[in-house]
């Protein structure tokens, strides 16, 4: 088992969530973050004073998946992600040693 963690952009997570679908993936957590990477922020104008803002909002993507899917489900999240500007995200895969259901007592694959 994988677990797939993407950072994308806000505006982008509809679009993510379809290509996930199509795939097979059943679930998804989301979580709203801030963060930077290369953009390091920018500066905006409020009531005429200049500002820098250091942490853009990002959204959090994370599916755990079957061994077998991990190339659709990377080649989905990049399609539907990819805007071709700095800040389109990453994409980390992280081993998962044991998936427990708790409400059936499903382990493993089958408690995806």
């Amino acid at each position: 088992m994988k677990l797939v963690t993407a950072i994308i952009k806000p505006f982008k997570l509809d679009d993510v969530r379809e290509a996930l679908s199509e795939v097979g993936v059943q679930g998804i957590t989301v979580t709203e973050v801030k963060g930077f990477g290369r953009q390091q922020g920018h500066t905006e104008l409020y009531r005429g004073a200049e500002y820098v803002v250091d942490f853009l909002p990002k959204v959090k993507v994370e599916v755990a998946i079957e061994d077998s899917q991990l190339d659709a489900v990377l080649d989905a999240i990049t399609k539907a992600s990819h805007t071709g500007k700095i800040g389109d995200g990453k994409l980390f895969v992280t081993a998962v040693e044991q998936a427990i259901r708790i409400r059936t007592g499903e382990t493993g694959n089958e408690a995806l």
